[in-house]
């Protein structure tokens, strides 16, 4: 693929539970080799982008591409064919409790290839020594600790080599060294694998030491794309809130909390 060719393009995208609107006409894209970063506090609509980008769910109106797809339209084989160029790392690792370690980073391998056992194997093992795991492929997963269970995850995402790479929270309930360990395998996945990497947290610190560009997200609006540096100088309340950790003042609509109490189910 042109390199000079967004690898994600969300356009106008729209995202509503009900009768509530989690996305208000987003857009953005992510070129190739980059790291993005989608920031934002709870619920701000992060975790529901992300739906969207890996084509969980449809938007109301807007569209999605990756790699060039319109993923909102593309058909079955079209999307199976998107789906083995990209890897997902989720928040809990969503390991396979009945699988090793192993057996877990192999079945990508297993079900999207044709290669003979042992090369899978192989291959499997190869990517746990990317991780730092070397040698755990026979254990389970109940047997790992929180960080090992995220880096297994990340070496069952990377498993094809995929060209899109997506994170969901990847420091999530780690200690700080666990978590900047973490954040020094993101960098070097970029560097030596040459991927794209996507990545949806709401921890700053890592944010701004692995982002090359980061999107901010707040009550479904995105408030700015930008460098670490602009984000960091940007004179944006909200963003200047997120950043300094200072709780928004809620401010309550009374003919809207009437209505909320009172109307009937949908």
């Amino acid at each position: 693929m042109n390199a000079t060719v967004p690898l994600i393009e969300v356009e106008q995208l729209e995202a509503w539970y009900g009768r509530r609107r989690i996305l208000n006409g987003v857009d953005f894209t992510v070129n190739a080799g980059e790291i993005r970063v989608i920031m934002g506090g709870s619920g701000s609509g992060k975790s529901t982008l992300l739906r969207h980008l890996l084509g969980l769910h449809k938007p109301r109106s807007g569209w999605v591409r990756l790699l060039g797809v319109d993923i909102a339209r593309a058909g079955e084989r079209q999307m199976l064919d998107v789906r083995r160029q990209i890897g997902v790392s989720f928040q809990g690792g969503a390991l396979l409790t009945s699988l090793s370690v192993g057996d877990n980073v192999a079945l990508p391998l297993r079900e999207h290839t044709n290669l003979d056992e042992a090369t899978i194997r192989i291959m499997s093992r190869l990517k746990l020594e990317v991780v730092n795991l070397g040698g755990f492929q026979d254990l389970m997963p109940a047997q790992l600790s929180g960080g090992m269970i995220k880096r297994a995850a990340l070496a069952r995402a990377i498993a094809m080599d995929p060209k899109l790479l997506f994170f969901d929270e990847p420091s999530a309930g780690l200690d700080p060294v666990v978590s900047a360990e973490l954040d020094e395998l993101i960098l070097r996945l970029r560097d030596a694998l040459r991927m794209t990497i996507v990545v949806v947290t709401h921890e700053l610190e890592s944010a701004f030491k692995i982002a090359d560009t980061i999107t901010v997200l707040d009550q479904g609006d995105i408030l700015m794309t930008g460098t670490v540096d602009a984000v960091r100088q940007c004179d944006n309340e909200r963003i200047q809130d997120l950043l300094n950790r200072r709780p928004r003042e809620i401010q309550v609509d009374a003919d809207a909390y009437l209505k909320r109490l009172t109307e009937e189910a949908a």
